[in-house]
């Protein structure tokens, strides 16, 4: 999930593919701070607090599910310093697939790269659905008539499509204001219910074994694990970088560390707003409500208007993250000889990968399209089945990312070039690896549940991902021109 290219910033830098072809490199002048941005969007911190962690409050462990957040922080570390520490050996970088293919080989990467692929693609279409419906939920609550999701989300639709077309330094804008506003209202709302005491005196589950043990410790770590995809979009924007080989490695650990304090953080003061004698109850009730009832408690009506505005805004800012991604995954699949070798052309003046995002945009609407004849339940069906696909994708990404960085250093070490540290190589990813495999079972184990309580279902979103591993590997294992390096 990468552009890959071995230099960052500003002039465009022409390379000659395999086929002859001349390709425009990316081009942009991403920070520290701006890949922060675009990679954090993606993660949606306001979506989770009102999504995911009502869930996690209600049907995992209750009051100790911050303490949760501490520990899913932690193993995600865990996996960065490896991710981190084979980034230097992958100077085109293509993120998981590339850095799998340099550990597991080029045929098992090129297959893990369809994974990639369709969990992101089926991310981005997935999340159409929850703003459409919250965009429809927000004017209905201004008074205005009722009007399908499906028309809000070609809306949102219009306005990422456009976006994707110029260069990532607009994206880039553009996430930064939804993503300060989005974190602002909810760092206010921490700050009054700290400031005011909460409900009932300020929560103590998070430093209280007995209810960090409580209920199902493993169900709250699975919507904890799940709140973080979108961290290791990082190394997607390589080409769009300055300095790559320092900015990538801060810029995942400065997400990763920020998107864990805040959801620890905040989930904390959730709780704290309802009191702990009632808010599990409150949560399994009615989970959407939670963020916005307290809101209103501790905001005033003013916040309340807000948080509705920004919860849209921030399923737009995690739309076109991840429309980003996916258009700098293909583009650099085409530079790889997988996809037509037009779709790897950046734009002349934007140095964008505009017939790309082109491409993600075509199978985006026509899925938009479908889920509108077949009469899907925006959230219920369209949101829940393409989420399962993405959720089963991703985890399976980072273990397999886990398991190269392993086998890489195992074999330098063997030739006698230990030059990292054990700890980056084998102690860090080691442990980070245990606890993604324990996530991966919980979420086999509970995906009937995540998409609609189907079994016929959750096991075609596990034959689908087998496919298309074997597309990918077929396609590599076929095609000698198809290569991890340009």
């Amino acid at each position: 999930m990468s552009n890959q290219i071995e230099q960052a910033g500003g002039a465009p830098v022409t390379a000659t593919a395999t086929d002859g072809r001349a390709h425009r490199k990316l081009r942009g002048s991403l920070g520290v701070w701006g890949i922060v941005f675009v990679v954090v969007a993606a993660a949606s911190p306001l979506g989770v607090i009102g999504g995911p962690v009502p869930l996690g409050i209600g049907i995992g462990n209750g009051t100790g599910f911050p303490a949760i957040f501490v520990v899913s922080t932690v193993i995600i570390l865990l996996f960065a310093v490896g991710f981190t520490a084979l980034t230097p050996h992958v100077p085109d970088a293509g993120a998981f697939y590339s850095y799998i293919g340099k550990g597991l080989g080029r045929v098992t990467g090129f297959g893990f790269a369809f994974v990639a692929l369709i969990s992101y693609l089926t991310l981005e279409i997935a999340v159409y659905g929850l703003i459409g419906q919250g965009a429809q939920a927000l004017f209905a609550s201004y008074g205005l008539p009722q009007i399908h999701w499906g028309v809000w989300a070609f809306v949102a639709f219009a306005a990422v499509t456009a976006l994707g077309h110029f260069n990532i330094d607009l994206s880039r804008n553009v996430l930064g204001v939804l993503l300060i506003g989005e974190v602002a209202i909810v760092l206010a709302l921490d700050a009054a219910v700290i400031f005011t005491g909460g409900h009932e005196g300020l929560s103590t589950g998070i430093v209280t074994p007995t209810q960090i043990a409580s209920g199902a410790p493993g169900i709250a770590l699975l919507f904890a694990i799940l709140s973080f995809i979108g961290f290791e979009a990082t190394a997607v924007f390589r080409d769009e970088a300055r300095e790559p080989l320092r900015t990538i490695p801060r810029a995942t650990y400065l997400a990763v560390i920020l998107i864990g304090i805040f959801y620890t953080v905040s989930t904390w003061a959730l709780i704290s707003a309802w009191g702990d004698s009632r808010v599990v109850e409150a949560a399994n009730a009615d989970p959407s409500g939670l963020l916005p009832t307290a809101t209103g408690e501790y905001l005033g009506a003013a916040g309340l208007h807000i948080v509705q505005v920004l919860f849209v805004t921030s399923l737009f800012a995690c739309i076109l993250s991840f429309h980003n991604i996916v258009a700098r995954y293909v583009f650099t699949l085409s530079n790889r000889n997988v996809f037509p070798a037009r779709l790897g052309d950046a734009h002349e003046q934007h140095g964008s990968p505009h017939l790309a995002s082109g491409i993600d945009a075509v199978i985006v609407a026509v899925a938009l399209l479908l889920g509108i004849l077949f009469k899907l339940d925006p959230v219920t069906q369209f949101y829940t089945w393409l989420a399962g696909i993405s959720t089963v994708g991703i985890t399976t990404l980072l273990i397999a990312t886990s398991v190269a960085v392993l086998a890489f250093f195992a074999r330098r070490r063997k030739a006698g070039q230990p030059e990292v540290s054990p700890w980056r190589a084998f102690v860090a990813p080691g442990l980070g690896l245990i606890g993604l495999v324990i996530a991966f079972g919980l979420i086999l184990q509970n995906l009937p549940t995540l998409v609609g309580g189907s079994t016929p279902l959750a096991v075609g979103i596990v034959g689908l991902l087998v496919a298309f591993f074997s597309i990918g590997a077929a396609i590599a294992a076929g095609r000698r021109q198809v290569t991890l390096e340009r």
